[in-house]
């Protein structure tokens, strides 16, 4: 039954407070009329006594406080879903935005979802390949998994996430795989980006877009982030589709929570932000992962930016303390006009091993993994040392190293963005780039692996005399 009252007693920024209500619930959708019949909605963030603070979706401009009429409707927000949302483009609060028309739901889902109770998962041990090979080569992504990339400002990560959302794919057997993509706060010149970019590669097809942009409500882009997971969930767990998510930016959905906690008067915490910022953040990724019993799967990439490049930042250290590794973009290979950017050293995939190996990569993955990652550790503490002591300094073995870190950034690290390495091909590269080294420094690496993969160098052809004199 629905409630109407004639008592809102305050509006500030995106929340309003009505007085004087009786028996309404958190989360409860609200209706406000104004005085013109225009129609907003809201939705119940507190309940105290006889007060309801109630969170604004379109904003409070032009709301009249002794003329609005709020109506309580009794549920929580639900999203209708439907598979013929793939190939569709949506608000942040899942309004069509391409033109198309409304979608028939196949069922009405709340939108608060819950994060997977840990006794029903599954753990996470199937590669799902992107197509670049510092993910699949070194960081390997694995179903189910939570793999964040930390950016900064100016840097490619949104060519980024729509080189994944268009080459990302699960391998051997034929199954549906789908991108779910959630965008909050992005401009429109981005969002033209990945909905053209994705249509004209045909990508489109298998995706899902929600898109708030920068302009649009602050509480929108609090809900696209839920809205995205709501209908990840139904493709997953009702369609069985292997569903890879991709959040950017996690930034402004945290920015625009600090707006709301602000508004309500809450006390902040670290930075300002609120002190349930890591819980909110839990409540999104945890929503990731595999399901015993389920042939679907949730895997996600969020993608935030971290402010001043601060590592630190609560954004970035919250997310690194909750999900399953880090990706991390360098400012000084984008300087140096390598693509994708990725900082080798601090990534770190803590499932890549269950997703590596014979029946899932190559039997020589994790031998060429760990090889790769030593010689490019070693190979950037010469380049250290020679710019303090001049190459000059260096050993034979200190060059070869040094040659091999330059290698390995021009011909593994940079790759095209419409480049979409097979992970065979990613596994070649890496022995050609350890043939660079003596064998003896092959110590990462079986021997049988060292015989079947390494190329084998050719014999140098003999003098001119020796050639005469046969």
């Amino acid at each position: 039954m629905q409630k109407e009252y004639l008592t809102i007693a305050e509006v500030a920024g995106p929340i309003m407070v009505v007085e004087a209500v009786r028996d309404v619930g958190y989360a409860e959708l609200v209706e406000i009329e104004l005085p013109n019949g225009e129609i907003r909605r809201g939705q119940v963030l507190e309940v105290d006594r006889d007060k309801a603070v109630v969170q604004l979706f379109e904003g409070a401009s032009g709301l009249n406080l002794y003329k609005s009429r709020v109506r309580f409707l009794g549920r929580v927000m639900e999203l209708g879903v439907s598979s013929d949302m793939l190939g569709r483009v949506f608000s942040g609060a899942g309004r069509p935005r391409d033109g198309g028309p409304e979608i028939i739901p196949e069922k009405r889902v709340s939108v608060l979802g819950e994060p997977i109770n840990p006794y029903s998962r599954d753990y996470p041990s199937e590669f799902i390949q992107t197509g670049i090979s510092v993910i699949d080569g070194l960081n390997t992504l694995v179903r189910g998994q939570k793999l964040p990339i930390f950016s900064g400002a100016g840097l490619p990560h949104h060519r980024i996430a729509a080189q994944i959302a268009r080459q990302a794919k699960v391998l051997g057997k034929e199954e549906q795989f789908a991108i779910v993509f959630g965008a909050m706060g992005i401009t429109f010149e981005e969002a033209d980006f990945f909905v053209t970019d994705l249509r004209n590669t045909g990508a489109l097809e298998r995706a899902v877009l929600f898109i708030n942009l920068a302009d649009e409500p602050v509480v929108e882009r609090i809900l696209t982030p839920r809205v995205v997971l709501t209908t990840a969930e139904f493709l997953a767990f009702e369609k069985d589709m292997h569903v890879l998510v991709i959040l950017i930016d996690m930034t402004n959905y945290a920015e625009a929570l600090r707006e709301v906690s602000a508004a309500r008067k809450e006390v902040p915490g670290r930075r300002g932000y609120p002190g349930y910022l890591y819980t909110d953040l839990a409540s999104i990724y945890e929503r990731a992962g595999r399901i015993k019993g389920k042939k679907g799967s949730i895997t996600q990439f969020p993608i935030l930016t971290m402010p001043q490049d601060d590592k630190t930042h609560p954004i970035p250290d919250l997310t690194g303390y909750i999900t399953e590794g880090q990706l991390f973009l360098s400012r000084e290979l984008h300087r140096k006009g390598i693509y994708p950017p990725f900082d080798v050293l601090p990534c770190l995939s803590r499932l890549k091993d269950k997703g590596i190996g014979e029946g899932k990569t190559r039997e020589d993955h994790a031998g060429v993994l760990n090889q790769l990652y030593s010689a490019y550790a070693r190979g950037l503490d010469v380049r250290e040392m020679a710019e303090i002591l001049g190459e000059a300094a260096l050993s034979k073995l200190d060059r070869i190293y040094l040659e091999f870190a330059e290698e390995f950034e021009q011909r593994f690290i940079q790759q095209g963005e419409y480049e979409d390495r097979p992970i065979e091909q990613t596994l070649d590269i890496g022995w050609e780039l350890l043939a660079l080294l003596p064998r003896s420094e092959l110590k990462r690496v079986k021997e049988e692996h060292i015989e079947k993969y390494l190329p084998k160098k050719e014999a140098p052809a003999p003098p001119r005399w020796a050639r005469l004199a046969r």
